[in-house]
């Protein structure tokens, strides 16, 4: 009979990659240190025919490594999802498809779920290489998500992370959500910890960003603040919008009609006039999707967990 697995590492292959195979290689040598049964995921998000390659030339020599090839490209929700399914370990580990970081402080973190649910990593200190442009990104970044959601992570985008079994069951991720699962967690209840690990100098030549990417994190943040904060209250959300645009539109139309009524103001030739009117519509329209949302919540509630339980005494 096969050893039981203890420790389930997943790698999703989106579009940063080791294409030579070293890696997987140095990731094996790292949990074999460890010391404890455990297995290696590669989730390949659709064609990777050069990496795929050097895997099953790996998997052949070693059965703890596994391979799972999407039909398509899902994305990296969709990998680390079906990473999670396809795993069995009571601890779940990430691991990023590119040299990000030294695998060596892959143990590091690993040994800190002694002492919470969720341990993430942080690159840090950052290598000297890194422009001044990047950093203050990256800290921006970070200061966003902190104004918007009141939570406070270092480095959000390191790929490693360990964790429970019991987070993965209790989390689904989709779309670009795995950025935020540390905040996640926190929310739901689990006690999340960050773990200063060394960044690869390697990794960095992977660091590009164009606009699209800068608009997509923006959309992102917008998301994660809906998600954490209003998920079954939308009516605070669409409502404390939808009543500033009324109430905007209403006092500048008011003011307009008090004019046209004591002051013999024209209204005829005033775009204001319009403007006014299509914000006074537009904020009861607002406001009514959140009155809309409220009342699925309400009826979908039952069904909604929003809670962990750590434990149960008598």
């Amino acid at each position: 009979m096969s050893e039981r697995v203890e420790i389930s590492a997943i790698v999703p292959v989106v579009k940063l990659l080791d294409k030579t195979g070293d890696l997987a290689r140095r990731y094996i040598e790292i949990f074999e240190g460890i010391g404890k049964p455990f297995e290696l995921v590669y989730v390949l998000d659709g064609e990777h025919a050069a990496m795929l390659e050097q895997l099953r030339g790996i998997a052949a020599e070693d059965g703890r490594l596994r391979i799972v090839q999407l039909a398509k490209n899902f994305g990296e929700a969709t990998a680390l999802t079906a990473g999670f399914a396809m795993s069995s370990g009571n601890t779940v580990v990430t691991l990023p498809a590119y040299a990000q970081i030294h695998v060596a402080d892959v143990a590091k973190v690993i040994d800190e779920l002694d002492g919470c649910d969720f341990a993430a990593g942080v690159r840090e200190p950052h290598q000297e290489a890194v422009s001044r442009f990047k950093k203050g990104r990256r800290k921006l970044f970070h200061s966003l998500v902190r104004i918007a959601t009141g939570q406070s992570f270092r480095d959000l985008g390191c790929g490693l992370r360990a964790f429970k079994r019991s987070v993965a069951d209790e989390l689904p991720i989709y779309g670009d959500q795995y950025r935020f699962f540390p905040l996640l967690a926190t929310r739901r209840g689990f006690r999340v910890r960050e773990v200063p690990v060394r960044e690869a100098e390697q990794g960095l030549i992977y660091d590009r960003h164009g606009v699209k990417d800068y608009a997509a994190r923006l959309l992102d943040i917008l998301a994660i603040v809906f998600l954490t904060r209003f998920t079954k209250k939308p009516l605070r959300f669409f409502g404390t919008i939808g009543s500033i645009v009324f109430a905007v539109g209403g006092a500048i139309l008011a003011y307009l009609v008090v004019q046209r009524l004591f002051f013999g103001v024209s209204l005829a030739d005033r775009p204001a006039l319009l403007l006014t009117s299509l914000m006074v519509v537009l904020g009861l329209q607002i406001f009514a999707l959140g009155l809309l949302g409220e009342l699925i919540i309400f009826t979908h509630a039952r069904d909604i967990k929003e809670y962990t339980v750590e434990k149960i005494v008598n």
